[in-house]
């Protein structure tokens, strides 16, 4: 009798520890207690702000992201239902070239539309603090896209997430927190190569990603027309915005990422709202194309970019990926940096292979341009078919066709090429190299400069202030939520 009393007992405490040890992995509760740096309040500076604009400190959030601006921008929703930006945060690095993330190590940071939960968020990451985008998500899968760990953190430092600085990501970090306190289930995060404007739009015409960025700009037109944070489903492997059962319709609407698409309509109001923004975009593009607007040169390799504001305070920063090597500016170098940019931290670069020596006799060969010649009209972009299908959504799908631990920790760091290899013809597929962390000065005469890389705009800086406005326990309030 004692002896099944002691077995029963050795029985019962084995499965109650296995339990704990199996909560302390998969609960944010255990993560968060104690934690200092996710338990940090919002800084008072962004309290103010919020209560200047109508917003409550627990209300929803919605952030977009620009690769080629180089700029992270949080929305807050107002007390009247709609979102108005709260802050705009400088991006301190990110990494690929404008585009979607494709494949596993392409080093491609994600583009669309994401949600985070707030099992999503990492409160011990190895990058001070960061969220997981979520990638890939059903469109991606769909289209057979693999990758992991995607994320938008701290470190400055990046091979395929959205880096910003600790004091920047310790902002964002606490603003998602809260709005989960206040019971939003999930943020959304649209994620773009460039503003959506008819100006980049021209600029990029030719981009073989076109057909892609298109598609997402509808979204991104129905955010800017309501206001409202747009509902995101998928179909026939393409994107859906703000999709309503038809009139007199009981059933739900049941999406499948990759089968037929429901019959679906959208709200009138919207509906029409967007298509007017559509036909003015299209209208602006047509007449900057007829202007001679030129085309942006196709990037075969670039690492990334990184904001203007960062790229002045970083040794060989002037070129920040995407764009021509432009003067020190004195009023960037001059300007508050809202967070420390790490001493490990390298600027965007091209990843081409390097050019052969140039003869002092004959003229210099024409600098790599991010823009090409103006061309007479936009030709349909290469290797994509076009389809005659009068369904907007359907052709546009079938155009598309297209699919790491934290920074794609997968992807080996890879030396620069030597002179010798730099010389032989590039590749049709190039090879990503990333320069080592506190790698030596490159020496002009011995071996040929490095064209300049290309990229992001002029930015915005946000900084930081002292964290002094009270906050519950993080790990207390999340136990609260239902």
């Amino acid at each position: 009798m004692n002896f099944r009393f002691w077995t029963r007992a050795l029985a019962t405490a084995t499965v109650l520890g296995a339990a704990a040890l199996l909560a302390g992995c998969n609960t944010d509760q255990g993560s968060l207690a104690g934690n200092a740096k996710a338990s940090k309040p919002v800084p008072p500076k962004l309290v103010a702000e919020m209560q200047k604009k109508d917003m409550d400190l627990q209300s929803p959030i919605l952030i977009r992201l620009f690769k080629q601006e180089a700029e992270l921008e949080v929305w807050k929703q107002t007390r009247s239902g709609e979102f108005a930006l709260l802050e705009t945060y400088p991006i301190c690095r990110w990494s690929g070239d404008l585009g979607p993330k494709v494949r596993e190590g392409d080093r491609q940071a994600p583009e669309g539309f994401y949600s985070i939960t707030r099992g999503q968020m990492n409160p011990q990451s190895a990058y001070y603090l960061s969220f997981n985008m979520g990638y890939p998500n059903a469109f991606d899968k769909a289209l057979g896209r693999t990758g992991s760990q995607l994320m938008v953190h701290g470190d400055c430092s990046s091979r395929g997430c959205y880096a910003m600085t600790d004091e920047q990501i310790s902002d964002i970090y606490a603003l998602g927190r809260e709005s989960f306190f206040g019971g939003q289930r999930a943020f959304q995060v649209q994620a773009y190569p460039f503003r959506m404007t008819p100006v980049n739009l021209a600029k990029h015409r030719n981009n073989p990603n076109m057909p892609f960025w298109k598609m997402i700009k509808v979204g991104y037109d129905h955010f800017e027309v309501t206001r409202r944070e747009p509902k995101v489903d998928f179909c026939e492997k393409k994107y859906v915005f703000d999709a309503v059962p038809l009139p007199g319709s009981t059933r739900p609407l049941t999406f499948n990422p990759a089968g037929p698409c429901p019959a679906y309509t959208v709200d009138a109001a919207v509906a029409d709202a967007v298509k007017a923004k559509e036909r003015a975009d299209d209208a602006k593009v047509a007449e900057l194309v007829a202007k001679g607007t030129p085309v942006a040169r196709l990037n075969t390799g670039i690492d990334g970019g990184m904001n203007k504001l960062f790229a002045a305070h970083v040794p060989g920063g002037a070129a920040t990926g995407l764009s021509d090597p432009e003067p020190p500016n004195v009023s960037l170098m001059s300007a508050k940096l809202p967070g420390t940019i790490p001493s490990h931290v390298n600027p965007p670069r091209s990843l081409e292979p390097e050019a052969p020596p140039v003869v002092a006799e004959t003229p210099a060969p024409a600098t790599r341009m991010a823009i090409a010649a103006p061309e007479p009209s936009a030709p349909q972009p290469a290797s994509l078919p076009t389809s005659s299908s009068g369904n907007f959504f359907s052709s546009l799908a079938r155009r598309v066709g297209i699919g790491g631990a934290e920074r794609t920790a997968s992807t080996p760091a890879v030396e620069r090429p030597s002179a010798a290899v730099a010389a032989k013809p590039p590749s049709p597929h190039p090879v990503r190299t990333v320069t080592p962390k506190h790698a030596a000065p490159k020496q002009v005469a011995a071996k040929p400069a490095v064209k300049p890389a290309a990229t992001a705009a002029q930015a915005s800086a946000a900084s930081a202030a002292p964290a002094t406005a009270p906050a519950a326990a993080f790990d207390s309030r999340f136990s609260a939520m239902r």
